[in-house]
């Protein structure tokens, strides 16, 4: 029988099959060793077979063929990764530049990661309504450094009915993955979405002004048009995982670009002579905060560890 998950709890799995039955799934016991360096060797999105045993338990078997996932490097096991989903068309990244805020690393480290696999992004800044008039300002500076490397930007207040038939075209008949920082409004956001879907949601700690996890497993959600979002607990870091420090340029589009000028096929544009990359840093054409991010990705790399601040 096959199928699609569309929930995983962590340690059960909800297929939806073929035939439109909803079937709670357990992985098989040796699921595992088939060299898959996961913490979740099946993620939501996956397309599996699953067999029933003789007492009626049902049990995942096999995973076909992805087409892409977004990965990230487990934040308690450094050495395996962590898939946080597969076979998408999309991801929605849900930032906020305060209450709590967004770094351009975090950013940028999920942009890496969704490039390396040829995802597409969209930017969608929220809390609009609740910016102060230096927040806007700092606001709009973000979405000029993105929309000009290429990413599309959304400024949205997730209170705002509005935002239906704006995302509607966005969203029709394809699947998209939302994910971000817990606290930055993606729960309040998908019950604007969804009229009825009434997900849990709570207020950002005013100790720290960080968000609280909300949602606490991954799950995809049908949309009334067509399609799927699929709805992830908030992410406090993100580790890259399984890409080679020559690779890394390649995951920035404005660093790539440069790059092919620089003296040396093989410079890392960290201090090679002759480096056209860091000459456009200097004069202002790649943004400091991009470089910045993109060597912290080469620090990881080169430390093989996991940095939480991130």
């Amino acid at each position: 029988m096959n199928g699609l998950v569309i929930r995983n709890t962590g340690s059960w799995y909800t297929v939806k099959t073929d035939d439109g039955s909803l079937i709670e799934c357990k992985i098989k016991g040796n699921f595992r060793l088939k060299g898959i360096r996961s913490t979740n060797p099946v993620a939501v999105g996956d397309r599996v077979k699953i067999v029933r045993n003789v007492e009626g338990t049902a049990f995942i078997t096999d995973i076909g063929d992805r087409s892409n996932y977004i990965i990230r490097k487990s934040p308690n096991l450094s050495k395996q990764s962590h898939i946080i989903a597969a076979n998408i068309d999309q991801a929605f990244l849900i930032v906020t530049v305060n209450h709590p805020q967004t770094s351009t690393t975090f950013i940028d480290r999920f942009l890496a990661s969704a490039e390396a696999y040829r995802i597409p992004v969209i930017l969608v800044f929220n809390k609009i309504d609740i910016l102060s008039p230096e927040d806007v300002e700092y606001q709009k500076m973000m979405v000029h450094l993105y929309e000009t490397i290429g990413y599309e930007c959304l400024s949205v207040s997730a209170f705002d009915n509005s935002i239906i038939e704006c995302f509607r075209p966005l969203l029709e008949n394809k699947i998209t993955l939302f994910s971000g920082n817990s606290g930055v409004g993606k729960s309040t956001l998908l019950n604007t979405l969804i009229p009825g879907l009434n997900l849990r949601t709570s207020e950002i700690s005013e100790a720290h002004d960080t968000g609280m996890h909300t949602t606490t497993f991954s799950e995809m959600l049908p949309l009334p048009y067509g399609g799927w979002v699929i709805d992830t607990p908030g992410i406090k870091g993100f580790g890259t995982f399984d890409m080679e420090p020559e690779e890394i340029c390649g995951y920035f589009k404005e660093i790539f670009k440069y790059s092919k000028d620089c003296r040396f096929r093989n410079c890392t544009h960290t201090h090679e002579p002759g480096c056209a990359v860091r000459k456009a840093v200097e004069e202002h054409y790649i943004s400091e905060s991009r470089y910045n991010s993109y060597l912290s990705m080469l620090e990881d790399k080169n430390e093989g560890k996991y940095r939480e601040a991130f």
